[in-house]
């Protein structure tokens, strides 16, 4: 089993950035009752865009939340807040980590 990156990059919906850091407290805490789940780091690119990196210890259970986070907390704040047209998710096997 091995340790998966999920990297996820995405824009946000126009006047919706200003409270957006702040409104993710609800994703990460549901991030951390998942099974499998490692860390979250959520980084703002120069041209506006948004990388999200989470670290879990499986891609199944990477996979599993994927399946399950818009059911469970879709209608937050923050995730309303992306545009679901912009969303790219890709998974990635962990093959060095220092």
């Amino acid at each position: 089993m091995a340790e998966t990156l999920e990297i996820v990059t995405f824009r946000l919906k126009p006047g919706t950035e200003a409270g957006f850091v702040g409104n993710n407290g609800i994703m990460s805490d549901w991030l951390a009752r998942q099974p499998g789940f490692l860390s979250r780091d959520l980084g703002r690119r120069e041209d506006g865009s948004w990388v999200d990196v989470v670290r879990w210890q499986s891609m199944e259970q990477a996979r599993a939340a994927a399946d399950r986070i818009m059911t469970e907390i879709g209608d937050s704040e923050a995730l309303q807040a992306i545009e679901p047209a912009s969303i790219d998710m890709k998974h990635a096997e962990v093959a060095l980590s220092r």
